[in-house]
């Protein structure tokens, strides 16, 4: 992991921001679409794909979730192994018309102020304008550009392809839940 991304044998660069240092999923409290309540710490044990948007989720949102799912889905083989998460920052509701789109998505609410000590924009950015990434240990190692568009999700779908190839020996797909 250290070697193929901060030495980078081959000589590559990455397009998303790496993390350092790498910060630890904190202990949240979640509500789901069903209302049921649960711990943004249950998203461990799988790589992670993140974004954070109010429930209105405007045009540019929209955009990010597609953009999330095709990332996920051009993983072929490896998709099981990438959990597309909207996390989601208010109580409003989420419009009936996207309902459908996130049949493969997990869905939570989060408290925003809470969000803001884990995951961090780039200076002058919001935080609802990036994609992140999250380690299977719960780590934040890995932050997408802003306003990522078709060309931006080629180079990203790259950057999550060497991860799954360089942690293919350690992690599978699923989480280990006793």
């Amino acid at each position: 992991y250290f070697t193929y991304y901060v030495i980078r044998p081959e000589g590559h660069l990455n397009f998303g921001s790496l993390i350092e240092p790498q910060r630890p999923m904190p202990s949240l409290p979640t509500v789901d679409l069903q209302g049921r309540t649960g711990n943004l710490t249950a998203l461990k044990d799988q790589w992670l794909l993140v974004s954070v948007a109010p429930a209105a989720c405007p045009a540019d949102c929209q955009q990010r979730l597609y953009l999330q799912r095709q990332l996920r889905e051009g993983l072929g083989k490896d998709k099981d192994r990438l959990d597309w998460i909207w996390l989601v920052n208010d109580d409003a509701r989420i419009p009936d018309a996207l309902r459908p789109a996130l049949g493969q998505a997990t869905v939570v609410r989060v408290p925003d102020d809470a969000l803001a000590g884990w995951l961090a924009p780039e200076a002058g950015r919001q935080l609802a304008e990036h994609l992140y990434v999250v380690d299977p240990m719960g780590h934040w190692m890995m932050r997408f550009p802003a306003g990522l568009d078709h060309a931006g999700a080629a180079k990203a779908k790259r950057d999550l392809e060497r991860l799954m190839r360089a942690s293919a020996s350690w992690d599978t797909a699923g989480r280990d839940h006793p």
